[in-house]
């Protein structure tokens, strides 16, 4: 298990290879789909992400129910109850651009990301970290405090940008600063298995 602690530095990035265990600790901020687009089209980032995390995550959030609604708008005592990783193909048209400009080192999810995505990793410094598909309570509770949330009104609770500051949140490294893969490797893999599987079922057809 290697540990990560924020700001996470361009040369820790760059020693991590693919298929290695992580543990993040620090602050990581949940974009998705409206935050990418709203980059994509000029908007301005609403935190830093440089050296930072990127988080697929449209988290599960509560306000404590001891404070009242005017207290709670002052304050950000939020609870997370669960924060799974979302599917990260969709931003695949938008990743590259925001790696380039925006100097972030980790991008969690799930699912991996295009090519493109790979080789803006591979250049800039960053690396695509695998969480657990329906681990949001296991997530959640590596979660320790909402630090704060950025266009909530603008995009709504599932699609904000939530501060989070986490210990031992757990990954893989799917796709690292170095080119590689995990999901080209398994799919290279699965398709070898495939065509041996046809030859030996179908081969005795040609004879």
């Amino acid at each position: 298990m290697i540990r990560l602690s924020y700001p996470f530095s361009e040369k820790a990035i760059r020693a991590l290879k693919a298929g290695e265990a992580v543990s993040i600790t620090g602050r990581i901020y949940t974009g998705r789909d409206k935050f990418h687009k709203f980059f994509a089209d000029g908007g301005k980032l609403p935190v830093d992400f440089r050296d930072g995390a990127l988080y697929h995550c449209g988290p599960v959030v509560i306000r404590d129910a001891n404070l009242t609604i005017e207290q709670s708008e002052q304050s950000n005592n939020y609870s997370v109850v669960a924060a799974g990783p979302t599917t990260s193909v969709r931003e695949n048209p938008y990743e590259p651009d925001f790696i380039a400009k925006s100097g972030v080192r980790i991008i969690i999810g799930k699912g991996g990301m295009d090519a493109k995505t790979l080789a803006a990793m591979k250049k800039h410094g960053c690396v695509y970290v695998q969480a657990v598909g329906g681990g949001g309570a296991i997530y959640a509770d590596a979660v320790k405090k909402v630090a704060g949330v950025s266009m909530l009104g603008e995009f709504g609770a599932a699609e904000a940008v939530w501060h989070l500051d986490v210990v031992d949140f757990r990954g893989v490294v799917a796709m690292d600063a170095h080119g590689c893969s995990l999901f080209d490797a398994v799919r290279e893999t699965s398709q070898k298995v495939v065509s041996s599987l046809v030859t030996t079922a179908f081969g005795h057809l040609g004879d």
